[in-house]
């Protein structure tokens, strides 16, 4: 995937739409309730997070945007509640308070990530009911004054419509917006879309688009039907997410793009729409191209679905995702190469883990030690020993296996990223050089006397001891595999031969 995250520190979003509170109960469950066919549930646990509107708007201050919040709300603890999580999050609410009427909230029961049960507290606050006419005749205005006055500090309007009641008067939202040549964005609802006219770009799922179109049984049809509705709504861009399909953008003159998705494991698809919109505008009122934007979306949404819960994405995290789809050059490289592929992983945020040693003989504890040591972060260097240094550290008699061999073996590993060679008596110079996040060793070593701790130290990083497995050794196992001959030549002495010969034979060709 080749472009760039850019900076979202200047993003300045306007979030207007429907606000609720989501409450999270999690416990265990191991019986069925006696007086009904259902399972009880200890509640072991509760959160609280913010749904809707406000979820996008914490998503775009993930991303360290700037995001302001307007919306519809009860005057009651919830609300409270829901301004607390959103302000601490880097959001800045500007809530119209109704007394009399419940904030939304959500109250979602789940064990071992599984949900059970939704259940909702909600009256609504759409102007067409008796109880917001009656109580609160002029909440349309004051909805709108406060709309008003956010809105020349924003470059980019973000709605996000969940049919609450919030964007009765749309179309008047969108009038004022295009007055100051501010960008639209529209995470659409419901069967009528023509409340939408004129938006810069509507991002409805392919259920909301069939609803309003007819049923897409094709790339073709859908691009045909849809091309008719964005001109239809003089809209600059239809986006249009077609979960395990992908993405399709179509923009005025321009090709259909279809992107495909990038979701590996999903746990929870709540709160995936929002994640998509929010990077969209934070992306767009950074300037990005409108397709890249796009692409951009489609791998935070990749990320969030992977989440439970309404979820959040973060710069690092989208760093990390796009580096995993890309070519990253991997496997044995020399020092110099090291060096660059290193600063550039740091570069994109990326914790890089170094260790060091003989690797002679591959064995479990191996093993078990680099995958612990990959576990720390998300690049794994491992420096190896020349021939003759290893014949100096332990005997004329090893290694077993050439330099050229133990790497082979180690970069076939998934847990390494990047194996090098060394061939001073320390790696002290390489660990200088390279730089890494964080030097690992094994065994009874003391940090404070690990070659080429302190230069890491130095440059900011950090030096950590693991412990091995126990009785697991290449000494270990080169004594175990002496004794076997010894054994064997105790017995025969004629098939101690050939068996010397089939032994350094199968040595030689591994």
């Amino acid at each position: 995937m080749q472009i760039t995250i850019p900076d979202f520190s200047q993003a300045k979003i306007l979030v207007v739409g429907d606000l609720m509170l989501d409450r999270y109960w999690h416990g265990s469950t191991s019986r069925i309730s006696p007086e009904a066919p259902v399972p009880v549930v200890k509640i072991e646990e509760s959160e609280e997070r913010a749904g809707g509107a406000g979820n996008v708007a914490i998503n775009i201050a993930a991303l360290n945007g700037s995001p302001s919040l307007v919306g519809l709300t009860g005057q009651d603890e919830n609300a409270g509640t829901l301004k607390n999580r959103l302000t601490h999050q880097g959001v800045n609410c500007q809530f119209v308070e109704l007394a009399g009427c419940t904030t939304i909230t959500k109250l979602r029961v789940l064990s071992r990530h599984q949900q059970l049960i939704r259940l909702d507290f909600e009256d609504g606050f759409s102007l067409n009911r008796d109880h917001i006419n009656n109580d609160h005749p002029d909440v349309g205005e004051h909805l709108k004054d406060t709309f008003q006055t956010q809105l020349a500090q924003h470059d980019v309007v973000l709605f996000s419509d969940y049919q609450k009641g919030t964007l009765d008067n749309l179309p008047e939202l969108i009038r004022l917006a295009k007055a100051q040549s501010k960008k639209i964005i529209i995470d659409p609802k419901g069967n009528d879309f023509s409340i939408y006219q004129g938006a810069t770009l509507l991002t409805p799922n392919l259920s909301e688009l069939e609803a309003i179109v007819g049923i897409c049984d094709t790339d073709e049809i859908l691009v045909e039907k849809a091309e008719k509705l964005r001109r239809s709504l003089d809209l600059e861009a239809l986006l249009i997410t077609r979960s395990e399909k992908g993405m399709t953008l179509l923009q005025a003159g321009k090709k259909a793009v279809h992107l495909p998705t990038r979701a590996r494991e999903v746990f929870d698809v709540t709160g995936a729409g929002d994640t998509v919109i929010a990077v969209l505008s934070a992306a767009i009122a950074a300037d990005m191209e409108l397709v890249d934007a796009v692409k951009l979306a489609n791998l935070a949404a990749s990320v969030v679905v992977g989440k439970v819960g309404t979820a959040t994405v973060t710069v690092h995290e989208l760093r990390a995702a796009m580096r995993q789809l890309s070519d990253v050059e991997q496997g044995i490289v020399a020092e110099e190469r090291l060096v660059t592929l290193v600063k550039d992983a740091k570069n994109h945020g990326e914790k890089v883990i170094m260790t060091n040693g003989c690797f002679d003989i591959l064995h479990a504890g191996h093993v078990t030690y680099l995958e612990q040591a990959k576990s720390l972060g998300d690049r794994l260097v491992v420096a190896v020993n020349d021939d003759a240094s290893v014949k100096r550290i332990k005997g004329s008699e090893r290694p077993v296996n050439t330099m050229s061999r133990r790497m082979q073996v180690l970069a076939g590993l998934s847990c390494v990223d990047w194996v090098v060679p060394f061939f001073d008596d320390t790696p002290t110079r390489l660990i200088c050089d390279v730089s890494p996040s964080a030097l690992v060793k094994g065994g009874d070593n003391n940090p404070d006397d690990i070659p080429g701790g302190q230069c890491v130290r130095d440059q900011g990083g950090e030096v950590l001891v693991m412990e091995y497995v126990d009785n697991c050794s290449t000494t270990g196992l080169i004594r175990s595999i002496r004794s076997a001959d010894t054994s064997v030549e105790s017995k025969n002495v004629e098939s101690n031969s050939v068996a010397n010969t089939s032994v350094e034979s199968k040595t030689d060709d591994c």
